[in-house]
């Protein structure tokens, strides 16, 4: 039910609505595509003893990667040996680490560099990823705030402000001034009610600490208000602008070392005042790793705040703004769901799937909160209800259907009225408005059509298109099927099929496999500029919709999570046989991708099944699962994936922990790992120390190859220039291996050319 930040989709900004429930009811991508955070990596364990070189010969042409030493580091972890040889990997500090990453990325350079029609694939991807972005507006009395990123020229989003549905954009933030080499970007940003101010955070190198600055929209003036530690803030504006509530995180060296990745607390900010001396006002007495969310509606009557643990449970509280020194009343508290709300007047809306895996809306008297009070509006369905809006008197509802997106209105007594028709099966990104206007904005986005923003007006039950990206793409010769396939345990598993019309099912067609299944985080059909190419070559772009995910509830989430999380794999797994048994392609012509939870994924898909695929794209990846949980943020996601700290977990995650299942002789496929050093997520460690175990195990000959970005982090924020290159190489390599790459005397196809026939693809 998460609305997750991928390519074009801006979950990141759901969180400014004050009048939605979307934001604060699935925030918790605060995985890897949110919560930002950031900490010093851990020391490795290497103390010199036993040092050996390790290395291998690639053959079949293929150069072997430079040697990596290994240490006799081995422990017991719950009477379990384990041999961890490639410890000292993990320390970032260190110059021989560093000494190692450059000769990695000089080998890999070496490979990737030469590959034919190089050239003309960044020309296209180019052009591609130079197609802008534009974000969902926010109205502030007839001021319309939003996010746009032209073509070549900028690196960053621009946030803009409009007088009137049709008057002019004007510049009102732009980052990217602010770095020379463009990485300085907008994390988030909130304009206040009246549309006189907007806060926003900036941070660079991707490393998303972000800093809290204000700007008057008026004059465009910067404020002197400048508040660090400001990662992912959740940020309510009070009603006449004096101030706001938000959130941060402490400072470095005001709790132990590590520690400030964690205690997110609340805070109140008088615009003008000493940020150093804000009043904290919710958190104190908080897990350290609990997620605080805020939300002020429109008549600031209400201050609602939501504290996650993990992304399967929340507890929520209400203070009453109109009463000096009120207490926070807890609505939902150590109840083992989730809780979303906003209110309007003493009503509070209540999204939760207490009760309700689908997710039910409920309608709460502030008078009377207690739970045998509450009255369902909108009543589980066969849907997921993934955001609710209050707009105009009426509720718009955005749900989810077999994993695509589907828009309704219903009135105050959660009646549905309409659907609202969308331009074909995809996704709608997110929904706006104002409690007492009468328009509706969401975007919408599907695999063949670009990103656009549509305006839908409640008095007339209409939509029209308010603006869009500019975009060459004509991709109406390709086509998109919905499959249904059985995983392992018999489960029914959808999974999202794109290629060119016509393909002839004979098993020779190259293929990608893209799989995420974890943190309530849904695959839906979206537009992937960097997929273009790869279409009008020719290959199968396919999508796995796995357990962990959010398409079809909390049951799905939950049965892919913890000690069931083989689950995942087996349903990856099975999908790769389903292509292969239906004739879309062969193992020999089959890649897998994925990053973050994802590149778990396939770590565990190609240690599992190494027979069972030829290329893997494993992109800032979680691989060492039994000490994943030292680092960066990773206590954030214990309630997601357990910790080997508890011997019951250490049991399940050992089961299937990539790093600890590589197994030395075995042919494993060409594999290439992308990571990057700002990374403060998901610490690049895990890669570094997965690729040299691959490549001094894996008896393939297949290269296996090792991409650090520098200054650049788990992927929001990279400038434009550092997508270019990181999707050259990406493609580089996946053109290569799966037998689409071009001849070096080919040029790209025209805008919008599809292939008749790709070429032929080699043997393995």
């Amino acid at each position: 039910m998460m609305l997750r930040s991928a390519g074009t989709r801006q979950a990141v900004c759901a969180a400014r609505r004050a009048a939605s429930l979307a934001a604060v009811v699935v925030l918790w991508a605060v995985s890897f595509y949110l919560v930002p955070a950031a900490c010093a990596a851990e020391a490795g364990g290497d103390d010199g003893a036993g040092a050996t070189m390790t290395g291998h010969s690639s053959g079949g042409g293929v150069p072997s990667p430079p040697p990596t030493r290994t240490d006799d580091v081995v422990e017991k972890v719950h009477g379990v040996t384990i041999a961890d040889p490639y410890r000292w990997l993990e320390d970032a500090a260190s110059p021989e680490v560093h000494a190692w990453v450059d000769g990695e990325n000089a080998y890999t350079r070496s490979l990737l560099d030469v590959r034919p029609g190089r050239a003309a694939l960044k020309e296209r991807l180019s052009s591609l990823l130079s197609i802008g972005v534009i974000g969902t507006p926010e109205d502030r009395r007839g001021l319309y705030f939003h996010t746009r990123r032209e073509g070549r020229g900028q690196n960053q989003p621009i946030i803009y402000v409009r007088k009137g549905l049709r008057g002019k954009d004007r510049v009102l933030v732009d980052p990217n001034p602010l770095s020379p080499d463009g990485t300085a970007t907008i994390d988030w940003w909130y304009p206040s009610e009246d549309g006189t101010l907007v806060a926003y955070g900036v941070s660079k190198s991707g490393d998303e600490k972000s800093t809290l600055q204000v700007v008057e929209t008026a004059s465009g003036k910067t404020r002197p208000d400048l508040i660090p530690n400001t990662r992912y803030c959740s940020l309510a504006w009070l009603p006449d602008a004096s101030g706001f509530y938000y959130t941060r995180y402490p400072a470095p060296g005001s709790v132990p070392a590590g520690e400030e990745n964690y205690h997110r607390h609340l805070f109140l900010h008088r615009l003008g005042e000493d940020p150093a001396r804000d009043v904290k006002v919710f958190g104190e007495q908080r897990k350290p790793q609990d997620m605080i969310q805020i939300n002020i509606a429109e008549d600031g009557g209400y201050l609602v705040v939501q504290v996650a643990e993990g992304w399967t449970r929340s507890d929520l509280y209400v203070k009453d703004l109109r009463k000096k020194d009120s207490p926070f009343v807890p609505i939902a508290e150590g109840l083992d769901a989730i809780f979303g709300g906003v209110t309007a007047g003493d009503t509070l809306y209540l999204l939760t799937n207490w009760k309700a895996p689908r997710y039910r809306l409920v309608k709460v008297d502030l008078a009377k909160p207690q739970q045998e009070s509450w009255r369902d509006l909108i009543p589980e369905s066969d849907g997921v209800l993934n955001s609710v809006d209050l707009i105009g008197g009426r509720i718009v509802t955005l749900s989810l259907k077999n994993a695509t997106s589907r828009l309704a209105v219903h009135d105050a007594a959660g009646k549905t009225i309409r659907e609202i028709p969308l331009p074909s099966l995809g996704t709608v990104d997110r929904v706006t408005g104002r409690q007492g206007g009468h328009e509706a904005f969401f975007g919408f986005s599907s695999y063949t059509t670009p990103p656009a923003i549509y305006r839908y007006d409640l008095k007339a039950g209409a939509s029209s298109v308010w603006d869009t990206v500019k975009s060459d793409v004509d991709l109406s010769r390709l086509e998109v099927k919905q499959v249904f396939y059985p995983s392992k345990d018999g489960t029914k598993v959808s999974m999202f099929v794109v290629h060119r019309k016509g393909i002839a099912l004979d098993g020779k067609n190259p293929a990608l496999l893209y799989g995420y299944g974890g943190f309530n985080i849904s695959e839906t059909p979206h537009f992937s500029r960097t997929v273009v190419p790869w279409l009008e070559r020719g290959g199968i772009y396919a999508v796995a919709n796995l357990r962990g995910g959010g398409e079809y509830g909390e049951d799905w989430h939950r049965a892919g999570m913890l000690d069931k999380k083989q689950n995942v794999f087996d349903d990856y797994i099975a999908a790769a046989e389903w292509l292969i048994a239906n004739k879309y392609t062969t193992s020999r012509r089959l890649g897998i991708m994925g990053g973050s939870n994802g590149g778990l994924l396939v770590g565990a898909a190609m240690t599992q099944r190494p027979d069972l695929f030829r290329a893997v794209l494993c992109a800032v990846p979680l691989l060492d699962m039994v000490r994943y949980h030292n680092f960066q943020i990773a206590q954030l996601w214990v309630p997601e994936y357990g910790s080997a700290e508890k011997e019951e977990q250490f049991r399940f995650l050992h089961a299937y922990s990539p790093y600890h299942h590589v197994v030395k002789g075995t042919a494993y496929p060409a594999v290439l790992f992308e990571a990057a050093e700002s990374d403060s997520r998901v610490d690049p460690m895990h890669a570094r120390k997965m690729a040299a175990l691959v490549q001094s195990s894996t008896s393939s000959g297949l290269p296996v190859l090792l991409r650090i970005e520098t200054k650049a982090g788990h992927g929001i924020g990279k400038p434009l220039s550092k997508q270019i290159d990181e999707a050259v190489d990406t493609w580089s390599f996946l053109l290569w291996q799966l037998g689409l790459e071009p001849g070096a005397e080919d040029r790209p196809p025209a805008a919008g050319a599809v292939p008749r026939a790709a070429p032929a693809a080699p043997g393995r």
